[in-house]
């Protein structure tokens, strides 16, 4: 029973959830959604965010998903790039060695 004192929304079934996030409704009446778990470091960096909102529902599943997406497509592509990680930058590697008077 929904008494209005909730900030949660009742969850009656899988059309009202987000598999691995928790769905929060503000006191405005605004849908927020916080990630169960944080993403990667590589992920975060990417520009990944585990807290979004929006006006309703399918636009916060929409924005949940955008997420989901840019932190695959973030992991992926440190996974082909091992050798980005660990390099140093390109300004470093050409001073390594070198003598300056």
């Amino acid at each position: 029973m929904r008494d209005g004192s909730s900030t949660h929304p009742e969850p009656t079934g899988p059309e009202t959830t987000i598999p691995g996030w928790r769905l929060i409704l503000s006191d405005a009446g605004r849908l927020w959604a916080s990630r169960e778990r944080p993403f990667s470091k590589v992920a975060t960096h990417a520009g990944a965010e585990r807290t979004v909102d929006a006006d309703g529902l399918e636009a916060l599943r929409a924005e949940a998903d955008r997420q989901e997406d840019l932190a695959r497509e973030a992991e992926e592509q440190a996974a082909r790039e091992p050798e980005m990680r660990e390099a140093p930058a390109s300004g470093e590697r050409e001073q390594v060695g070198r003598v300056v008077s």
